[in-house]
């Protein structure tokens, strides 16, 4: 998964901003972009994304909006929700991405409406 993503994104200087996780701090480069998706995914058993759709937010920023499912690994909950994720670019590559569980809350993050 991610390899194709890797590619489109600034080697050194892309953030993860993870607000689904205010206290996680920020991510640098491919290699911080790795660990959080390392660590997101290390609290789930198992996960998915579906319906999953894409909208451009001005000239310098992508969101995808999708549903999320997962099953918790030590509590084995289900967990589905609305989430959004806010691809902010620069120079033709992700400069920034934004990790959000309220995807109102994206929407009006780059000025769009739900």
């Amino acid at each position: 998964m991610g390899g194709g993503i890797l590619a489109a994104m600034s080697e050194e200087n892309v953030e993860v901003h993870d607000f689904d996780i205010p206290d996680a701090g920020v991510y640098h480069g491919h290699e911080g972009f790795l660990a959080w998706l390392k660590g997101w995914g290390e609290g789930w058993d198992s996960w998915h994304v579906g319906d999953l759709a894409f909208r451009a937010a001005g000239d310098d920023q992508v969101i995808a909006l999708f549903r999320m499912v997962a099953m918790g690994g030590h509590s084995g909950m289900e967990l589905e929700r609305n989430d959004a994720i806010v691809y902010r670019i620069d120079g033709g590559l992700i400069a920034r991405i934004e990790y959000f569980n309220d995807q109102k809350l994206a929407l009006e993050a780059v000025g769009l409406s739900a």
